[in-house]
């Protein structure tokens, strides 16, 4: 398999109408990526191994595997990060294309400069990952174990305990800065975009899922909502 320009990120444009696959790799090229296409998911799986892709737009509406399940299926395997671009545009939708895995969700026709943008920002946040994950930080709070270079959690039974990357990203939002309000704007940067007029319900399901997974007897409340602000994370937790 290829690999990506670092100077010229690759974007894969998955979507089984041609006149689009063609206009977005032409907008793509145009602002600085080098830009694949394909029409369904099994076409994507045969670029994705021929090239790779620093990052993939994918339609939902497809014949054959539609987009949600691929999207599922390629966060299994740990795929690059994704925008969902779909015709399906109201809230539901779009949590249901961030819960199974997507990155960013735009509804469409989208102006074609904000999916580049969005598309920047994607990329951007990996590669703060990239970072968190190098520096090896590792924090403990009720139990738990928190690796960023591993991008692990364990509970306090030493247990993994599953997060998608939204999740991932919000929980070490919270650990960053402990004992002090988050505003659903901030967590948006931190975990998914700047576009809080789609994504505001999202950080409440995320957060909510977030809960789930680290309610633990004798844990406590660790994710506190402080109502018409934000979120806490209420306990302080220790590095190394």
């Amino acid at each position: 398999m290829t690999s990506p320009s670092p100077d010229r990120p690759r974007v894969l444009i998955v979507d089984d109408d041609p006149a689009i696959r063609q206009g977005l790799q032409q907008v793509f090229v145009r602002s600085g990526f080098e830009a694949e296409t394909a029409s369904d998911a099994a076409d994507m799986d045969r670029k994705l191994e021929q090239s790779g892709a620093d990052l993939i737009v994918l339609d939902l509406m497809m014949p054959g595997e539609d987009g949600l399940s691929a999207c599922r299926r390629l966060a299994a395997q740990g795929r690059p990060p994704i925008i969902v671009l779909s015709a399906l545009g109201d809230d539901a939708d779009r949590i249901v294309g961030l819960e199974v895995g997507a990155d960013d969700y735009l509804s469409k026709p989208c102006n074609p400069r904000e999916l580049v943008a969005r598309a920047r920002a994607v990329l951007r946040r990996v590669k703060d990952d990239d970072s968190v994950r190098g520096r090896g930080d590792v924090y403990r709070f009720a139990g738990f174990k928190l690796d960023c270079a591993r991008r692990e959690l364990l509970d306090p039974d030493g247990v993994l305990v599953a997060l998608s990357g939204g999740e991932f990203r919000l929980l070490r939002a919270f650990v960053e800065r402990p004992e002090r309000v988050l505003t659903r704007d901030q967590l948006l940067d931190f975990a998914f975009s700047s576009d809080t007029d789609a994504f505001d319900r999202a950080v409440d399901v995320q957060v909510s899922r977030l809960r789930r997974k680290l309610d633990r007897p004798g844990a406590g409340e660790l994710i506190r909502t402080v109502r018409g602000e934000g979120y806490v994370f209420a306990v302080r937790p220790k590095r190394g």
